[in-house]
């Protein structure tokens, strides 16, 4: 290994190491950073010469790191963080006003969370909103492309202590059987999810999401959902049932803006599920004024 006296840590290469340890392919991380498979491969061997140790073994069609590696990221952490937090205070020492918060959101919570909280707040700085899903805001959040995200706790997603992110925990969003007007459970003023077990069901995809907590309340309550129809807007969810194709789970937030003329919506008895909503900035960044403001409308929004 190289004296440290001679060593130059590049800490884009930093980044790019913690995206490889996250996703285990060097393909998945070239798309969350927007760099080829082969610069990807470039920019670690080079921090590989440039410390002088192995950073990345290959097991199988994956990559996985090395014990000098990840005490590498140890370090890591502590370094993003802190350019994280320069990068923010350089951003106001001279009181300028920042330039556009971008804000990335599923699109039930710009509806519900993000809009009314533009509204509602005059001391927001200039924002840009977009509608993205998870996992993919996620490394755009890594990458800078944007600031803030409002997003689902999932099984795939970052764990509440995850150290890249600081977390913003909005509400939880209770789920509702939506059947349609015809059928016999209809009347009823609560559902127990297992008297829905022989239904044909609209769900979300399995791997985001909107399909994994329907189908893991579905399992708790004793059955596996016959999947008929699968779509990831919960619009055209409501519409499928309206048309008799099934029954579903939708959640609240997305329920204010559909159309019931033609379903029923219920309770469910006992337990209800609830999906569990979040906003997410990177770590070092929660100083930022601007970054604070839109955190702090969102909660309000959340609270209304």
């Amino acid at each position: 290994m190289k004296p440290i006296s001679e060593t130059f840590i590049d800490v884009r290469r930093l980044a790019i190491l913690r995206e490889i340890h996250e996703r285990r392919t060097v393909v998945a991380t070239a798309a969350a950073v927007h760099l080829t498979p082969s610069a990807v491969s470039q920019q670690i061997a080079a921090l590989s010469r440039e410390l002088g140790v192995p950073l990345l073994t290959r097991r199988g069609r994956g990559v996985h790191l090395t014990p000098q590696a990840l005490l590498l990221l140890d370090h890591a952490a502590v370094l993003l963080r802190q350019m994280e937090r320069a990068r923010t205070e350089l951003e106001s020492f001279n009181g300028a006003e920042p330039g556009p918060m971008t804000i990335g959101a599923f699109g039930t919570a710009i509806v519900n969370l993000v809009a009314p909280a533009l509204m509602r707040s005059k001391r927001l700085p200039r924002c840009v909103v977009r509608e993205v899903e998870a996992p993919e805001c996620f490394g755009e959040l890594d990458t800078g492309s944007l600031d803030v995200v409002i997003t689902v706790d999932y099984q795939e997603g970052p764990c509440h202590r995850n150290s890249r992110y600081v977390r913003r925990d909005l509400l939880r969003d209770p789920f509702f059987a939506v059947l349609p007007k015809s059928h016999p459970l209809a009347k009823r003023r609560a559902i127990p999810l297992r008297k829905l077990a022989e239904e044909p069901w609209v769900m979300g995809a399995d791997d985001g999401p909107c399909g994994e907590v329907a189908k893991a309340a579905c399992t708790a309550s004793g059955f596996r959902p016959d999947i008929q129809h699968r779509v990831n807007d919960y619009q055209a969810a409501v519409a499928l049932v309206a048309a008799n194709a099934g029954v579903s789970l939708v959640p609240g937030l997305a329920l204010a803006g559909s159309a019931l003329a033609n379903v029923a919506v219920r309770p469910i008895a006992g337990s209800a599920p609830s999906r569990s909503i979040y906003a997410a900035v990177r770590d070092g960044s929660e100083r930022s004024p601007a970054l604070a403001a839109i955190l702090d409308a969102l909660t309000a929004a959340a609270m209304r």
